[in-house]
């Protein structure tokens, strides 16, 4: 079992920056991945960014240069470097995670965060 817990989420003017952490709380030994969700006003859930269980990274195109994902293993924590915020990036971010999760896709992903809701105001 995998519980993750996210945080960081909050209101940002546009232009701003925010860092969303996942604390990883896992009770087995499973080498997981992981990947950064988000679901907008449109109830869609995207995957964004993912992290494999060897640390290779993945930045869905239109994000790179404002995001990037990187972890702690000591601290067993996941994180997402948010820059340069727009409006079109509220929403509420998830973390997930799972053998094949950052591949990104929904079904690959069984362990769930609660999410953070992140706000950006122009």
């Amino acid at each position: 079992q995998v519980q993750l817990l996210e945080s960081g989420g909050g209101s940002v003017q546009a232009g701003g920056s925010l860092r969303l952490s996942c604390e990883v709380l896992s009770s087995d030994d499973g080498d997981y991945s992981f990947g950064w969700f988000r679901e907008g006003g449109d109830g869609k859930r995207e995957g964004i960014a993912s992290i494999d269980s060897d640390g290779q990274t993945f930045v869905f195109y239109l994000l790179r240069g404002r995001f990037t994902i990187s972890q702690d293993n000591a601290k067993n924590t996941l994180y997402l470097q948010m820059n340069s915020l727009k409006s079109e990036d509220t929403a509420m971010y998830y973390c997930a995670a799972d053998w094949s999760c950052s591949r990104l896709f929904l079904g690959d992903c069984r362990f769930w965060g609660q999410g953070t809701q992140v706000t950006v105001s122009s």
